[in-house]
């Protein structure tokens, strides 16, 4: 199971979810965490290569299972009946989630690439 998820650094490679929120919030204070593939090298976006979705987790310090906070599918590719990439709508491998907590803990996001698999990263969030 363990190489399930691949990861990497996400300035090098373009599968990996990039993580943009605050370090650090209040407790009960709503945090909004930004998901974004290919931020710093753009990931292909065509019926043959795409992202299909991103899920974002939140695994409380002390707790044994972790609770979604959303997942976010990306449905269109550049097909259409005429074919591949014979229309002119792509969805961007982008979401945007608010959620609050009164624990600290690391945020977990992770998006599928129909050719190259499941990938992942996260963030450790403190409370205060």
């Amino acid at each position: 199971m363990k190489d399930l998820f691949q990861s990497a650094d996400w300035k090098k490679e373009k599968h990996v979810p990039v993580i943009e929120s605050l370090d650090s919030v209040k407790k009960g204070e709503i945090l909004q965490i930004k998901i974004t593939i290919g931020k710093e090298i753009p990931h292909p976006n065509k019926t043959e290569h795409h992202i299909a979705w991103i899920e974002v987790y939140f695994m409380p310090d002390g707790e044994k299972f972790p609770h979604q906070i959303g997942r976010a599918e990306f449905t269109s590719h550049g097909s259409s009946t005429e074919g591949p990439d014979t229309s002119t709508i792509y969805t961007h491998p982008e979401a945007t989630l608010n959620f609050k907590t009164d624990k600290p803990g690391t945020i977990l996001a992770s998006s599928y690439c129909n050719i190259h698999g499941l990938w992942q990263n996260s963030k450790t969030l403190a409370v205060g």
